[in-house]
């Protein structure tokens, strides 16, 4: 039966479908719950909150379910920003923030929570499940991780960082493919070089580690599903299919960009954050395309944009926020996670009988 895997008795879940944790506040406490209430692994995506948040977060998710659930960071290390370049590109986006009528900014006071302060809420609260992309806790942490029985999954965009995570002890790995929205979770090269697809990726890594490989990128249905555990995943991670949830804290404007998206709709930008992800196109991402050079590292880019973002989310205008989304978000539904949920074990059963 599809429904019973290493992952699904790994994580104590009743079917091998995770909710990615993504991070600017679509993942509210009310989708994790549906999803994890309904047999799935629900996940906060916690990069972008404080230790607190974070923490009352976690304890609003307890007191919708008794399940296990997930929370997702950023491993990342905040460079040192190079004056001239940020001034550059604050030049370059005024013309942006006139457009929305907000004023120049003031440089932030700190570009990133810290991520070692937000693993500690991870590890002091016991969080069942810790999930991270961009790179791979130290030593220290995975080893203090693993003494709370909190069972870790970081996210491979190759088959080498795959094996780079195998080596670290990680439980379980994402395999991260191309199709997917959002951010690249590339931590060993360029995302340039790592632009694998899904079906390309998956059996690749699956044959290369010995831990349960999740497949994520493109997959928002039952044929998606069986499709990935055919390729031999475990399991598979939806992002973008559960954006329009009706718990999902995605904006309206967002959540519409996605529901009238075709597959020609997305590209890759560092326009909005400094680092490679896929969303849906729109003025800011298409002008800043010619500047791409002069765009400042994840997070300093991020958290130069965060002014222009917000107004936009403010005043409704979907032409400058960040509509992270994959190239099968056409395929979005606007429904309830726990529909949702019974919608894609229903598809994938139909999809393992065509097969059998």
């Amino acid at each position: 039966m599809w429904t019973q895997t290493s992952v699904t008795q790994a994580l104590h879940l009743e079917v091998p479908i995770l909710q990615a944790g993504m991070a600017g506040g679509s993942t509210t406490p009310e989708l994790i719950a549906a999803v994890s209430n309904a047999g799935g692994l629900g996940t906060l995506g916690a990069g972008y909150m404080t230790p607190e948040q974070m923490r009352g977060a976690i304890r609003a998710i307890r007191q919708l379910t008794d399940r296990p659930f997930a929370v997702n960071l950023f491993v990342n290390q905040i460079p040192t920003p190079d004056t001239e370049q940020v001034a550059t590109i604050q030049n370059i986006m005024s013309k942006h923030r006139q457009e929305l009528g907000i004023p120049e900014p003031q440089l932030p006071s700190k570009y990133a929570e810290a991520y070692q302060d937000q693993l500690r809420v991870v590890i002091e609260e016991n969080v069942p499940v810790f999930s991270f992309t961009f790179g791979i806790p130290s030593r220290e942490e995975m080893d203090a991780l693993k003494q709370r029985g909190i069972v870790t999954c970081g996210t491979a965009t190759t088959v080498r960082e795959a094996i780079v995570l195998e080596e670290h002890g990680v439980d379980l790995i994402v395999g991260q493919g191309s199709e997917g929205g959002g951010h690249r979770g590339t931590f060993l090269s360029s995302a340039e070089q790592a632009l694998i697809g899904t079906m390309a990726l998956i059996p690749q890594i699956v044959d290369r580690v010995s831990v349960p490989v999740i497949a994520a990128g493109g997959i928002m249905d039952g044929r998606g599903i069986a499709a990935a555990l055919s390729l031999g995943a475990d399991a598979v991670q939806l992002g973008t299919a559960f954006l329009t949830c009706s718990e999902s804290g995605a904006h309206a404007q967002f959540k519409e960009a996605v529901r009238n998206s075709t597959d020609e709709s997305t590209a890759l930008t560092r326009a909005f954050s400094g680092k490679y992800a896929r969303g849906i196109r729109n003025t800011f991402l298409s002008e800043l395309a010619a500047h791409d050079a002069d765009i400042p590292e994840y997070p300093i880019q991020n958290a130069l944009t965060r002014d222009i973002r917000q107004a936009a989310a403010q005043q409704n205008n979907p032409a400058y926020m960040s509509l992270w989304a994959g190239q099968a978000a056409a395929l979005s539904q606007s429904i309830g996670a726990s529909d949702l949920m019974r919608k894609l074990v229903a598809q994938t059963n139909e999809a393992m009988r065509r097969f059998s």
